[in-house]
């Protein structure tokens, strides 16, 4: 993977309190004189991992990561017993992102997230655009309802229909409702073998579908229940809230960006976020750049993702 920089460690880690009963794991790399980045993981509960500090110059960045309420090493993690989802929202993350800013002593930074990453980084710039320097996004999602049908209730089935007949086999019979919240009283079961099934096969669906070629690795790493069953849980907490977003909120207000450079990396044939939502994100927010990529779909090691993102982030270190 030429187009990552080197493997780096974090020179600083740390657990930050954010109220509520929370403790938020951050970590920091590369130059404590660069500029200044933070890394927005996806899922929300996959939590952060250490390749995408290598999306960056570690010469010229300050490299930020942390992981999300309930995700990584942040405490209480999602799948310990009694963990408190209401405090668990996206507005409480975009608080955890300032609160972070200000201990950290940065002024402004840089933001980068793909698909749910992308989602949290679009509702933290719209409520603090004073304190972006600019905004990196993969896989643009904003969790409208009609991004979240298409996913999970039926669109992305018509490509992948042997994939959507495991996606379904855990719901018996609730084809023709909600399929979002017939998984979500899978995933609070009191029997943790359903919980665990549920969440393997919630989880599996997207492994399946996130490349552009599909990969057994990436379906036997989100078919892990390590990986599988917070991913779910979270994601499926987010997504019946519709993210404590209006519906298109995140598009409808981009123009608060304005000013604000941004580049949204985009492949043709997302199967998980369809670009027509980074499109309708580009047409509404002024200044932006699109990449749409021919031969690539969700995942971030498909053709052409990583060269585009880091020719982004180079220029913007440049700035």
């Amino acid at each position: 993977m030429h187009e990552l920089y080197p493997p780096i460690r974090p020179y600083a880690e740390d657990m930050l309190d954010v109220g509520d009963g929370n403790q938020v794991f951050w970590e920091v790399s590369g130059n404590p004189d660069g500029r200044p980045v933070v890394v927005l993981h996806g899922g929300p509960g996959s939590g952060s991992a250490p390749l995408t500090r290598r999306h960056f110059d570690p010469r010229r960045y300050r490299i930020v990561l942390f992981d999300q309420r309930g995700a990584g090493r942040s405490t209480p993690h999602v799948t310990e017993p009694g963990a408190d989802l209401s405090v668990n929202t996206t507005w409480h993350l975009v608080a955890d992102m300032e609160r972070l800013r200000e201990h950290l002593g940065i002024d402004r930074w840089q933001l980068f997230g793909g698909s749910w990453g992308a989602t949290l980084a679009l509702a933290y710039a719209q409520t603090h655009p004073e304190r972006v320097t600019e905004i990196v996004l993969r896989g643009v999602f904003t969790v409208r309802r009609r991004e979240l049908d298409w996913i999970y209730n039926g669109g992305a089935a018509h490509l992948f229909p042997e994939e959507w007949a495991d996606y379904l086999a855990p719901l018996a019979g609730t084809e023709d409702g909600d399929l979002l919240a017939a998984y979500r009283r899978l995933l609070d079961d009191p029997d943790p073998a359903v919980r665990e099934r549920a969440a393997i096969a919630w989880s599996a669906w997207e492994g399946a579908i996130v490349s552009m070629v599909p990969q057994r690795g990436y379906r036997t790493g989100y078919s892990a229940p390590s990986f599988a069953v917070p991913f779910a849980r979270l994601a499926l907490h987010y997504f019946v809230h519709g993210a404590w977003l209006d519906d298109g909120a995140l598009i409808r207000d981009a123009g608060r960006l304005a000013g604000i450079p941004g580049v949204l990396v985009q492949g043709r044939y997302d199967a998980v976020c369809p670009p027509s939502t980074a499109y309708e994100l580009h047409r509404a927010w002024p200044g932006s750049e699109l990449v749409l990529l021919d031969g690539a779909g969700h995942a971030v090691t498909d053709p052409g993702v990583l060269a585009a993102l880091r020719t982004a982030t180079d220029r913007f270190a440049c700035a």
